[in-house]
């Protein structure tokens, strides 16, 4: 077992969760990954976010898309600590436009997302850049409610599983 399982697995219920808030911030899902406790390994850790996170509802899912910063920010409506923070500002990397005109075309679209669904913009931003992001942007933006929440949970859910990688390796 790693190290860092193996330390976590032994922490109090309420320690495990807050230690996985920078991963997802839901405190629903925290909660009940620290309750799946002990998981062995990277796979059992990963299937158990996957069966949680299908298992929430929108309040939790909401709750979750919070504490991401807007694509090209770096601060959340809901801090969840340093960490969440720094694995953002990685995450974005790729998507950081040079272009002004680029920056502000996501700008726009971030706000027009949020006047149309009333949340920010969810997206798994690791490796795409500000010209993939902004289309896919454009894309969702024709989607009806319920398929971009749904489209929305999913891009948390990829987003949860490269955090956990991140978290688990130390």
């Amino acid at each position: 077992m790693n190290d860092v399982l193996a330390r976590w697995n032994g922490m109090s219920l309420r320690d495990a969760a807050r230690e996985l808030l920078p991963c997802c911030g839901s405190n629903s899902w925290a909660a009940a990954m620290a309750s799946k406790r002990p998981l062995r390994d990277e796979a059992s850790l990963l299937a158990a976010s996957d069966e949680i996170w299908r298992t929430l509802g929108e309040a939790d899912w909401l709750e979750a898309f919070q504490s991401h910063p807007r694509i090209g920010e770096t601060r959340a409506k809901k801090a969840v600590g340093a960490q969440f923070s720094s694995w953002s500002v990685e995450e974005q990397e790729k998507a950081s436009a040079p272009d002004e005109a680029l920056k502000m075309a996501l700008k726009w679209g971030n706000r027009e997302y949020e006047q149309k669904f009333g949340r920010i913009f969810i997206v798994c931003a690791t490796g795409k850049s500000a010209s993939e992001i902004l289309e896919i942007l454009r894309r969702r933006l024709h989607n009806d409610e319920a398929t971009e929440l749904r489209q929305a949970a999913e891009e948390q859910r990829q987003i949860v599983h490269i955090r956990l990688k991140k978290w688990i390796t130390g």
